[in-house]
């Protein structure tokens, strides 16, 4: 079987591909995105252990793909912005759940061993 090299433009989709998919925050931004019209207030409570730093990464991450949408809400009283999936970023959701059940679907169940109860330690014995 004869090998093939992939070409620059094929290269550079799977490396886009990687960067969206590939990172778990992504894929948390998108799920949590579900969800509807979202703050980054809102996104942060949503996804536990995320910090600030990577979710404004990640968000404009996503913005520059295209999968997700911004929008500025300016009132006289306040300011604030919200963020949405666009129709790309709805059938991009669609497919990371169809992984996800791919991957507990195949994935085996653990050892009885780690999942058996541990027993109680002993209690040290009082000397006379």
């Amino acid at each position: 079987m004869k090998s093939r090299h992939l070409s620059l433009p094929e290269r550079s989709a799977y490396r886009s591909l990687e960067d969206v998919v590939g990172c778990k925050w992504s894929a948390a931004v998108v799920g949590a995105l579900q969800r509807g019209v979202v703050r980054p207030g809102q996104l942060e409570r949503y996804i536990p252990g995320i910090s600030t730093k990577i979710l404004t990464e990640r968000l404009r991450r996503l913005l520059d793909y295209g999968l997700i949408q911004r929008e500025d809400h300016s009132v006289a009283t306040s300011q604030h912005v919200e963020y949405q999936l666009t129709p790309a970023g709805v059938r991009l959701a669609g497919i990371i759940e169809q992984i996800h059940a791919l991957q507990v679907e195949h994935t085996p169940p653990a050892p009885a061993a780690a999942t058996a109860p541990k027993t109680p330690p002993r209690r040290a014995r009082k000397s006379p």
